[in-house]
C-alpha cells in the first residue's frame, strides 16, 4: 500500500517541480532578454503558475498521502528523506493562502522590472511603493505562521532550514567581534596596487575568458549556459538545465570573472546532485547557506588563491597581452585580494564582505518589525554603511537599490545565507585540503577534478536528502561554525598584509 501511495506522491511532486521550472523560465526570461513593457503580463503569467503550484501542493489529496506515508517519513533512507521534506514543504504551503502567493508573484515580477529601470539612476521614488507593497506582503506572509518567535523566524526557515532570528543574531555578534578588529588591522597597512584590473578589457573577451575558466573548474556547459543580466544568478530548470548569468564592466576585470566562477560554484553544486533526485524536493540545494557555500568557496578560496592564478594568470595574459602582460603573480593576487571599505557587496573582498551581510540583515528585521520605515530606508542604509564601513554611498544606486533582492521577492530570509556561506565554505574547504594534502599543487597544476570529485561525493550528490547542519557535519565532522573561516582570514590576510591578529 505504501509503495503505491509513495508512487502517487512522487508523481504530484514531479507535476509541480515542473509547474515551478516553467515559472523560472519566465523569470529568466524576464532578467535576460525580455523587453520592459511585457512586465505586467509577465508577472501575470508567473502568479498563475505560482497559484496552480500551490494549489497542487495543497489539494486535499496530500493530507491522505502524507498520512498514509507516516510510517515511511520516519526511514532512514531516501525515501523517507523525501516524504519528511516534501511534508516540511506541504506544512508551510497549508499555512499561506494561494491568493497571497498569487499576489506576491505579481507584484515581485512588477517591482523587478521597475527596480531595472530605476537602478542606474538611482531613482529610489519609482521603486519606493513597489518596496513598500514587498513589506506588506512580506509580513502578511510571515503572519500566516502563528508559531512563529520572531516575524522572520518563517522567511529565514524558507532559506535556511533550523536557523532563527535568535541564532542568526548570535552567530553575527561572535563574528562581527572577529571580523572588525582585523579590518582595523588591515586598514592601517598600505593597499596592494589594483590598478591593472582597471585597465580595457573588452566585453567579449572577457566572456569567453569567463567561459574558459567555468568550464574548466567543471561546469558544464552542456547542461547549462552562461547569459547577460543586471545582477548575477543560477537558476536550475531541471538536472540537465542549469544556467548561470554575469554581467560586465569592461573597466573591471574581477567584476563578470569572479560573478562567472560564483555563479559556476552554485551549478556545479546542482550538477553534481544525483540525477536520480531530479523532480523531487530532494533534487535541488539544501539551504541557502550551503548553496553559498559552494559559490564563495570556488570563487574566493579557489578562485583568489595563488595555486589557481599560477594556472590562470598566464592564461589571462595570452588573453589580454597589454593588459596583462607586465603583472607578475605576485602583484596579481595581492590585487585581487585587496581589502577595502567598499560600497558595493558583491564586489567586496573576503574580509568586509559579511559586514555588508549584517548590514542588510539588521535592515530587514526593523522593516518587517515596523521600526523603519521604507521612505527612510535610504538615509538608514547610508548611516549603517559610514559607521560599519566608513564609507557613504553617492546615491542609492550603490546604496540600498545595489541588490536585486528586495525588488523581486519578499523581504527578509535571503540575506544571512550569503554569510553562513562563508562561514560553511570554509569549514568544507579545510576538511577537503585535510584529505588533499597537495591541493594547492592539484589546483595549480590544473586539476579542479580532484576538488570537485570530493564534493561531489562528500555533499553535491546528496542534495536536500540531510539538514544543512547535518550534512555539514557528515562532510566536516562538526556543527557550522566560525572557528575555521575566521582561521582561513587571519593566515591569509595576515600573511598578505604582514599583520599578526
Amino acid at each position: 500500500m505504501s509503495e503505491s501511495l509513495l508512487s502517487e506522491l512522487k508523481s504530484e511532486l514531479l507535476a509541480i517541480a515542473d509547474l515551478n521550472s516553467a515559472a523560472m523560465v519566465l523569470e529568466w526570461d524576464q532578467s535576460t532578454y525580455m523587453p520592459a513593457a511585457g512586465a505586467d503580463a509577465r508577472g501575470r503569467q508567473i502568479a498563475l503558475l505560482g497559484e496552480l503550484a500551490h494549489a497542487r501542493r495543497t489539494a486535499p489529496r496530500m493530507t491522505e498521502l502524507f498520512r498514509g506515508l507516516s510510517a515511511v517519513a520516519e526511514r532512514d533512507d531516501l525515501d523517507g528523506a523525501l516524504v519528511r521534506r516534501a511534508r516540511k514543504q506541504w506544512e508551510r504551503a497549508t499555512c499561506v493562502p494561494t491568493s497571497l502567493v498569487s499576489e506576491i508573484k505579481s507584484h515581485t515580477a512588477r517591482s523587478y522590472v521597475a527596480w531595472t529601470q530605476a537602478k542606474p539612476s538611482g531613482d529610489f521614488a519609482a521603486v519606493r511603493p513597489f518596496l513598500e507593497k514587498t513589506v506588506e506582503l512580506s509580513r502578511r506572509y510571515a503572519e500566516c505562521f502563528p508559531t512563529r518567535e520572531h516575524i522572520l523566524d518563517p522567511l529565514i526557515d524558507a532559506n535556511d532550514p533550523g536557523m532563527t532570528t535568535q541564532s542568526i543574531r548570535a552567530l553575527f555578534a561572535a563574528l562581527r567581534a572577529q571580523l572588525v578588529p582585523i579590518v582595523q588591522a588591515i586598514a592601517e597597512r598600505p593597499a596592494p596596487d589594483r590598478g591593472f584590473l582597471e585597465r580595457h578589457f573588452p566585453a567579449d573577451a572577457q566572456l569567453a575568458f569567463g567561459a574558459e575558466v567555468a568550464k574548466e573548474l567543471g561546469y558544464d556547459f552542456a547542461r547549462g549556459r552562461q547569459d547577460l543580466t543586471v545582477h548575477p544568478f543560477m537558476i536550475r530548470f531541471a538536472a540537465d538545465d542549469i544556467r548561470i548569468t554575469t554581467r560586465v564592466d569592461e573597466h573591471d576585470l574581477s567584476d563578470a570573472l569572479f560573478g562567472t566562477i560564483h555563479e559556476a560554484g552554485h551549478a556545479m553544486y546542482e550538477q553534481g546532485i544525483a540525477h536520480a533526485l531530479d523532480g523531487t524536493p530532494l533534487g535541488e540545494g539544501v539551504s541557502a547557506g550551503v548553496h553559498e557555500s559552494q559559490s564563495r568557496l570556488w570563487e574566493n578560496l579557489v578562485g583568489r588563491s595563488r595555486a589557481f592564478w599560477a594556472r590562470f594568470l598566464p592564461i589571462a595574459q595570452a588573453r589580454f597581452p597589454e593588459q596583462l602582460g607586465d603583472v607578475d603573480l605576485d602583484t596579481f593576487y595581492r590585487g585581487i585580494n585587496r581589502v577595502e571599505r567598499s560600497l558595493v557587496r558583491t564586489e567586496s573582498d573576503e574580509v568586509t564582505y559579511n559586514l555588508h551581510v549584517m548590514l542588510r540583515f539588521d535592515l530587514e528585521v526593523q522593516l518587517l518589525e515596523g521600526s523603519l520605515k521604507v521612505a527612510d530606508l535610504p538615509e538608514a542604509w547610508d548611516a549603517r554603511m559610514a559607521s560599519d564601513l566608513g564609507v557613504r554611498p553617492s546615491s542609492p544606486t550603490q546604496g540600498c537599490m545595489q541588490d536585486v533582492h528586495w525588488y523581486c521577492t519578499t523581504i527578509g530570509g535571503t540575506f544571512q545565507g550569503y554569510a553562513l556561506g562563508n562561514v560553511i565554505a570554509a569549514q568544507v574547504f579545510e576538511s577537503a585540503r585535510a584529505a588533499m594534502p597537495d591541493l594547492d599543487a592539484r589546483l595549480s597544476g590544473g586539476d579542479f577534478a580532484s576538488l570537485r570529485g570530493w564534493l561531489t561525493e562528500n555533499l553535491y550528490q546528496h542534495g536536500a536528502r540531510y539538514e544543512p547542519d547535518e550534512l555539514v557535519k557528515r562532510v566536516t565532522g562538526k556543527p557550522i561554525a566560525i572557528d575555521a573561516f575566521v582561521r582561513h582570514l587571519k593566515a591569509k590576510y595576515g600573511a598578505l598584509y604582514g599583520v599578526t591578529f
